[in-house]
């Protein structure tokens, strides 16, 4: 898949033209059509949520603060034992960062929790997670039932509703693209809720498939 580099060629070089998608650009100077977002399927760029220290991170090295901004393109809400962390609660969330890359964060326990408290309004309004830019910010919890009592973080939602070509474009994007993180991968989660997720261990091979049509035409 090619991307755009930034400085390669100039902007004005690029237009919009019926027949290509919300997300690509057209270089007139050589005819070839280019997506802007980069992902390398089944490892997308990795954020993180340190509930230890209350901080987000890209890979567990460069800090980021105690809030974070973005807006999903993909999700699912699922049970299982991944990470070598057992079994819990999980959202992992997709979306594209500031440098257009696809990236991947992932909460647990009752930060999921937090998560469904801003879905179930968003239902309601006729919306989703794609539908709106989410600010996730780390606030402070305390354990008093353990000596000395323990400190931990868990992440409140907030939103704003995000602009209809974006939605478009990042939503085009999302469908034309198998989407997911390689590492977090079982045949054996347990799906609350998903959003343009795909899962390639569930997805029958193309030739039984076609098996399975000829013995169902049969």
């Amino acid at each position: 898949m090619k991307t755009k580099e930034s400085n390669s060629i100039e902007t004005q070089s690029f237009i919009s033209l019926s027949g290509i998608k919300a997300y690509q650009e057209l270089d007139i100077a050589t005819g070839e059509v280019l997506n802007k977002f980069k992902y390398l399927i089944g490892r997308p760029k990795q954020y993180r949520f340190d509930a230890k220290e209350g901080k987000f991170n890209i890979n567990g090295i460069q800090k980021l603060g105690n809030s974070f901004t973005f807006q999903p393109i993909a999700w699912r809400i699922f049970e299982d034992d991944i990470l070598q962390l057992g079994k819990k609660k999980w959202a992992e969330l997709f979306f594209i960062d500031e440098n257009n890359c696809l990236s991947a964060l992932l909460f647990h326990g009752f930060t999921v929790d937090n998560l469904y408290k801003l879905i179930e309004p968003l239902f309601y309004d006729d919306l989703t997670l794609a539908d709106v830019i989410i600010t996730a910010t780390a606030e402070k919890k305390e354990n008093t039932k353990i000596s000395p009592k323990g400190v931990y973080y868990i992440a409140e939602f907030t939103y704003q509703v995000a602009e209809k070509e974006k939605i478009e474009e990042l939503q085009s994007f999302a469908m034309d693209f198998p989407i997911y993180r390689q590492e977090t991968l079982t045949d054996t989660a347990e799906i609350k809720v998903s959003h343009n997720f795909f899962n390639p261990l569930l997805t029958m091979p193309e030739e039984k498939a076609g098996e399975k049509v000829n013995r169902e035409e049969a």
